[in-house]
């Protein structure tokens, strides 16, 4: 199946586009596609202009800088660049920064959705009827709004939502918002829930790049509670090639989970990570196993045990399937971060020096 076969080239919007994933896509959609992409990005603590660095001289690329929550700034960069599609990625998304303080994310995550819909529906109401036919607004969410699984069983997209930090739950609040504006102004809007995503990029206070950056430091590994804790880790460039597939063809009002198949345990995950490290970066000075690194720590509160996504709906009406095994991803992002020193050294020395966050 080819649903994107003789596609035509678009005028997206991107917000979160210095983030990781959205710098992803942005990568992603220059590559390979005709699309001309607008980045619009706040620059918050997250976001990394390296992420787009490779696509920054296209003339199909442009950035952006505002906020998604000042209404007036929106309106004026819809009716400038006059977007057929507008991707929505732009979020605080660490869970132990909205254990420490979740205002940033009420305000980002539901104030700055409920913002950019307002704005995303009259932009839409003023194009033609052609233009208004093909328009569509996608939500990117998480699988966390779901809440936590046993030991068995998937989440699917009709799963009810029991979100249980303040970061799925800004979340899940931005999803009946989208939900809402679909069902009540008709604006065309799908929406996609993932998994864990790693690779290439991704900010060291995330489990696996804080792990390999620790690991390459030789620096204590910490793993929360005794590490049974179960994700389903999505390689990141995957994913954007899902995004870029359900803004296309996926159908109004629709939500499509995400997932890479790849369930694995948090020390599983960081186990995995120091052979790798141990491999192609060679053992430490002196002469330990970076396994000898981990140590077990307090437990975050309301850790959820397991994540697993059933993404059967996105391969039955798209035909879309995560390319990279967990295996294959890992050790990619290993070595990237391997060979990317300075990239993330500069963030440890400037905004996270890989601290302990959310330690209430």
């Amino acid at each position: 199946m080819n649903v994107l076969a003789g596609r035509d080239p678009r005028v997206v919007l991107v917000t979160g586009g210095l983030g990781f994933i959205g710098s992803c896509l942005i990568r992603h959609l220059i590559r390979t596609s005709d699309d001309t992409v607008i980045n619009l990005d706040k620059c918050t603590y997250a976001a990394n202009p390296a992420g787009v660095a490779e696509v920054e001289d296209s003339g199909r690329y442009t950035f952006v800088k505002g906020d998604i929550c000042d209404r007036e700034f929106v309106d004026r960069v819809l009716a400038e660049r006059v977007p057929d599609t507008v991707i929505h990625l732009a979020a605080e998304s660490h869970v132990d920064r909205s254990i420490d303080d979740a205002s940033a994310f009420i305000r980002t995550n539901v104030v700055g959705t409920f913002t950019l819909l307002e704005a995303a529906l009259r932009h839409w109401h003023g194009l033609g009827a052609e233009a208004r036919a093909t328009f569509r607004f996608h939500h990117v969410s998480t699988d966390e709004v779901y809440g936590s699984l046993g030991a068995t069983g998937k989440f699917v997209e009709t799963t009810p939502y029991s979100p249980n930090s303040p970061y799925s739950a800004s979340k899940a609040g931005s999803d009946h918002l989208v939900r809402a504006w679909h069902a009540t102004f008709g604006l065309p809007a799908v929406m996609t829930n993932c998994s864990n995503n790693y690779g290439p990029f991704q900010f060291p206070e995330k489990l696996i790049p804080l792990a390999i950056t620790k690991a390459l430091a030789g620096e204590s590994l910490p793993v929360y509670g005794d590490g049974s804790n179960v994700r389903d880790w999505l390689y990141v460039e995957d994913h954007a090639a899902a995004i870029d597939l359900v803004s296309r063809a996926g159908v109004p009002g629709e939500t499509y989970n995400i997932g890479g198949d790849a369930e694995v345990t948090n020390l599983t995950v960081v186990n995995r990570i120091c052979d790798l490290v141990d491999e192609l970066a060679g053992p430490l000075a002196d002469g330990r196993t970076r396994r000898e690194l981990i140590t077990f720590v307090r437990d975050r509160p309301g850790h959820d045990h397991r994540y697993a996504i059933d993404f059967t709906k996105l391969t039955e009406s798209l035909g879309w399937q995560p390319r990279a095994s967990f295996d294959t991803g890992l050790r990619q992002t290993v070595a990237w971060y391997l060979d990317n020193h300075a990239w993330w050294q500069e963030i440890r020395g400037r905004s996270y020096d890989g601290q302990r966050l959310g330690g209430v």
